[in-house]
């Protein structure tokens, strides 16, 4: 069967990529995982027992939409969070954000935009299902850069209007993966206003928000309502992921503006993937407690003050405002990767890796990303050896 052409020019997929770049290479050491961002701190002990108490609902065919009582779990935990009151019916539960980042854009981007092919725009670096997502509905993806120089967050302003005019979807993710720039309050307002005078959408990737140092970084949602913004013109998504360490429960969710909720319902009708009902009742109770996510930001915390302390004198190190990722500049991300395995056995990920080609040049090349999931003592050792292999 042919391969649909619009997929042709997307590259392989970041880990593959790594796999191809270090796995027939010995690791210069004992390995030391630091790629992907899998949590590794526990998750609440009665998460299983919930389940257990539910597994007969294994039977059942999942609703798809998510529970009655998980919808109200879900917006409850917006109201709290962010201070909004969402109804039940603008929320859909999702089987991970990536199901619903890419399934919102099947939903919702119009064929055309003003008469013309519409655009999604991304951050360069960027998760990479923006871009599949992309090139699923037909649309141009436009890689705006997320650099030092606009704050690590893309400056949708500074395109062309007539750019801006065939916008159907712009992704945002704050706090921002890989560098862990929060948008300010300002910077939602001003793209909001740039999507209410251009008329697109605001999909905004907030599944890392509950990962943060001092202060709760703002939600979009949350500033489109306080500015009066159309309801449709922001979704935010969050997951249990990060927030709860609870990656394979792929429990998140979706919520916007009704019409746009009653789209993505309705795909996910015909084509989506719910999740099972026993899960269900374990992400009900989970959205619901905070104790174990104030307990999961103090271990962060520790992590990010080790940090701090081992490369805060590196030159161009930014010390993170959230998420678990260290973005570190060096000279040539694949160079620097392969080095340190073959030297010390800490693998870390290219930065080219989560960022495209444009405009001449790829703004990760420079750097390497580094989650800092596992254990504190395994994170002090390993950036022992990455500051003494990489930064001298």
């Amino acid at each position: 069967m042919m391969f649909p052409e619009r997929f042709s020019n997307l590259p392989a997929y970041a880990f593959p990529r790594l796999r191809a770049l270090l796995d027939h290479l010995k690791p210069g050491g004992p390995v030391m995982h630091m790629t992907i961002g899998e949590p590794k701190h526990a998750f609440p002990d009665w998460v299983a027992e919930v389940i257990a108490e539910n597994a007969a609902e294994f039977i059942k065919y999942p609703t798809n939409e998510g529970t009655p009582e998980l919808l109200q779990a879900i917006s409850a935990w917006i109201e709290r969070r962010y201070g909004i009151a969402v109804p039940p019916e603008q929320v859909m539960a999702l089987n991970g954000t990536r199901e619903g980042l890419y399934n919102a854009a099947m939903a919702l981007c119009p064929e055309t935009k003003n008469g013309k092919q519409p655009i999604i725009l991304t951050p360069n670096p960027f998760y990479q299902v923006y871009s599949v997502a992309a090139a699923s509905v037909g649309a141009e993806a436009r890689f705006v850069p997320a650099t030092e120089a606009s704050g690590h967050l893309p400056d949708f302003a500074a395109l062309e209007p007539e750019i801006l005019d065939r916008v159907a979807i712009a992704y945002v993710c704050s706090p921002a993966n890989p560098q862990g720039a929060v948008a300010s309050e300002t910077y939602w307002r001003d793209l909001i206003a740039l999507a209410e005078k251009h008329d697109f959408k605001v999909f905004a990737d907030e599944c890392y928000s509950e990962i943060y140092r001092k202060t709760p970084p703002p939600g979009a949602l949350q500033v489109a309502n306080e500015m009066g913004a159309d309801p449709e013109r922001v979704l935010i998504f969050h997951s249990l992921s990060k927030r709860s360490n609870l990656a394979g429960l792929r429990s998140g969710f979706v919520a916007g503006g009704p019409e746009s909720i009653r789209r993505i319902r309705q795909l996910r009708n015909y084509s989506g993937a719910p999740l099972p009902l026993p899960l269900q009742r374990a992400a009900e109770k989970v959205w619901a407690d905070e104790t174990h996510v104030e307990e999961n930001r103090r271990l962060y915390a520790e992590k990010f003050d080790i940090a701090d302390d081992i490369l805060g004198d590196v030159p161009g190190y930014t010390s993170p405002q959230a998420g678990f990722f260290l973005w570190l500049p060096v000279e040539d991300g694949e160079r620097a990767a392969v080095k340190l395995w073959t030297e010390t056995g800490v693998r870390v990920l290219p930065g080219a890796y989560l960022s495209r080609d444009a405009e001449g040049y790829n703004p990760g090349k420079g750097f390497i990303r580094v989650a800092l999931v596992a254990p504190k003592d395994e994170v002090r050792e390993a950036l022992t050896k990455l500051r003494a292999c990489i930064y001298g």
